[in-house]
């Protein structure tokens, strides 16, 4: 893996972090160094490309490759917490259950509207423009 992205990707995740305890927002640090990375690759023109660098070919390779490592954290956390996920598991399923559900009824929904928009552009003569 290419150090420069390594780094790149770390410094977002610093500056999420900061960003989240300097205004108190609650959201997680990595997912605002995320969207922060995300908003500079917009910026940078890099996130509509189909031709990506090659650096950032072998970052995402290498850590796709260890996708799995990424889970200890969360495995472990989920062990440490057992009794209190054992105590509370009717609140936890449910709420797990209908924010699943919710999703695909908004994202039902969202795709019907996004067809008929679509289909109504298609069949009007004036927006070929």
């Amino acid at each position: 893996m290419s150090l420069d992205v390594i780094t790149l990707l770390l410094g977002c995740q610093l500056l999420g972090e900061v960003l989240v305890r300097l205004t108190d927002i609650p959201v997680p640090g990595p997912v605002v160094g995320m969207a922060l990375l995300f908003l500079g690759l917009v910026f940078r023109g890099l996130v509509l490309k189909t031709h990506l660098p090659e650096s950032v070919k072998r970052t995402a390779g290498g850590l796709l490759q260890h996708l799995s490592l990424l889970f200890v954290p969360a495995g472990v956390g989920v062990m440490v917490h057992l009794p209190r996920l054992a105590d509370e598991w009717i609140p936890i399923t449910a709420g797990v259950v209908v924010s699943t559900l919710l999703t695909i009824v908004v994202t039902g929904v969202l795709m019907q509207a996004l067809l008929r928009r679509s289909a109504a552009r298609s069949s009007d003569p004036a927006s070929e423009d």
